[in-house]
């Protein structure tokens, strides 16, 4: 008759459970810290090396920003300032948002001697969502200043340092205000962005607007993605290859004035992964002129945590 086997002692199985439960919990945080690894690399990008404002060094800057003699151009910020216009149900929530933001870019317009255009609840056209009314307010406003510089509510300037001159002459690469584009957008991975640009006083400005606002096949009511954006996408890609090249510059690093931040999502994972490039050039790095939460749904967190950084 075969002996029975030796039960194993209590005390060997508690450290095979130990053990596991060791392996589970270095497994947990090794997930959890290369899920965190590339938000604090990438908020470093500017650290690491990468440039969205060329550097003081820069040849072109060195006579900034007084290349060309002669009256200083007017520049307004326009933006939208009615938080109940703006909110656009469900999950995402600008409660608060505008108010903060507002206040952030009264400073930052006051100190360069800009002027600032807050979009009221009057001005938003009801038969539209509320982002469609920038292109009134935009077409209302371009007689009266040289250039418009457009940014919804959703936005914060994060170095107040850097000027719009600035800004354009680097993307431009001059101050010639009758030879510069009338358009200068940056883009993101869907294409041209409408929530951040410039436009310059002009007859053809004024056409492009008129043109933006009269497709009215892309108004869309019941979603996140009202239409505008896809409007200004379809226009751009329907330029001609010469009214492309004399109207509308897109710069080439999208943090220039336009920077998000980068969040841990799959969707993020995977535009990292595989689309490296294009998320390095438009994250949100510490030293940015401007962040803006486009695609967050909780940004009345997000503006007080960056509020409270800058």
């Amino acid at each position: 008759m075969a002996a029975r086997p030796r039960p194993r002692p209590r005390r060997f199985a508690d450290h095979r459970l130990l053990r596991r439960l060791l392996l589970l919990l270095s497994l947990a945080l090794l997930l959890v810290l290369l899920g965190h690894l590339p938000a604090l690399l990438l908020r470093r990008a500017n650290s690491l090396g990468r440039r969205c404002l060329p550097a003081a060094t820069d040849r072109r800057l060195l006579f900034f920003p007084r290349p060309v003699p002669g009256p200083r151009l007017s520049f307004a910020i326009v933006t939208l300032a009615d938080e109940d216009a703006s909110a656009s149900g469900g999950r995402r929530s600008f409660r608060g948002v505008l108010a903060a933001s507002a206040r952030n870019k009264r400073a930052y317009a006051a100190a360069h001697g800009y002027g600032l255009v807050s979009l009221p609840a009057s001005a938003v056209d009801p038969g539209r969502p509320p982002s469609w009314s920038k292109v009134l307010a935009l077409r209302a406003q371009l007689r009266h200043h040289d250039w418009l510089f457009w940014n919804d509510a959703d936005t914060l300037v994060t170095n107040p340092e850097i000027s719009l001159d600035q800004i354009l002459f680097s993307v431009i690469g001059h101050s010639d205000f009758d030879e510069s584009p009338d358009l200068v957008l940056t883009e993101d991975f869907g294409g041209v962005n409408a929530g951040v640009f410039f436009i310059r006083r002009s007859k053809w400005s004024e056409r492009f607007l008129d043109t933006w606002w009269n497709q009215t096949s892309f108004v869309h009511f019941g979603s996140t993605r009202s239409g505008d954006n896809a409007a200004l996408k379809h226009l751009i890609d329907h330029l001609s290859a010469e009214e492309m090249k004399a109207h509308v510059l897109i710069a080439k690093m999208q943090c220039l004035f336009n920077s998000y931040p980068w969040i841990l999502t799959w969707k993020s994972v995977h535009r990292l992964i595989f689309h490296l490039p294009t998320t390095w050039k438009g994250v949100y790095s510490d030293g940015d002129f401007m962040i803006h939460f486009a695609g967050i749904d909780d940004k009345p967190s997000w503006t007080n945590k960056i509020l409270g950084e800058i």
